[in-house]
């Protein structure tokens, strides 16, 4: 994702399958690492020239999903059901908590990776899941082939060629993340005041 200093409030409302980013900003604070983590070469920061060129294909990618005229809502199923099948943790825990804060509902959220035996989900949005699961894994060329079919049966060319994008993309910074060990910060719920410990 590009550094909040450097986008609007559009920009971070709007898509984002590059927001992998904003923990690099993070850890410039300390953030507390495990010494495997620790380790681990920060190839963003080890290459920023390379690094900043991956941000500006995420940004095309952003307007060529724009262009399609896809919602964010949809776009973020993708982003987190392609961080599930990478086991992406940091990218799952900024792209569930932007689902969230878009509006998306927890019970989606929860049944995504078993999305194709619920009836939760749009005809577009598992006809994208279906499409970006199987760029994600890349079955035999068969499987591919009847994949790439059902999504033709829904999405439009434009629409599938920005949904192959996101998920281009997304791999890649998973894999950014992921090769980096970029580390999730714990949560903690709030303490309850006193006014609400006592509460009926």
């Amino acid at each position: 994702m590009v550094p909040a200093n450097q986008l609007g409030k559009r920009g971070r409302a709007g898509l984002r399958f590059q927001v992998c980013e904003p923990v690099h900003a993070l850890l410039l604070g300390g953030e507390p690492m495990s010494r495997d983590a620790s380790r681990r070469v920060r190839i963003d920061k080890q290459h920023p020239g390379v690094y900043r060129a991956q941000l500006e294909v995420a940004k095309a990618v952003r307007s060529a999903v724009e262009s399609a005229g896809l919602g964010r809502t949809l776009i973020e199923l993708v982003n987190i059901r392609v961080s599930q099948i990478n086991r992406c943790a940091y990218c799952l825990h900024v792209h569930v908590r932007d689902a969230l804060l878009g509006g998306e509902t927890a019970q989606r959220l929860a049944v995504l990776p078993a999305w194709r035996n619920t009836d939760l989900f749009t005809a577009k949005e598992r006809a994208a899941l279906a499409l970006a699961e199987s760029l994600t894994t890349l079955p035999d060329d068969r499987m591919q082939e009847h994949d790439y079919a059902e999504a033709g049966d829904v999405l439009s060319p434009e629409e599938i060629s920005a949904i192959s994008w996101v998920t281009i993309a997304m791999n890649s910074f998973n894999r950014l993340s992921i090769i980096s060990r970029h580390p999730v910060k714990p949560i903690h719920p709030a303490t309850p005041t006193p006014a609400q410990r006592s509460a009926p």
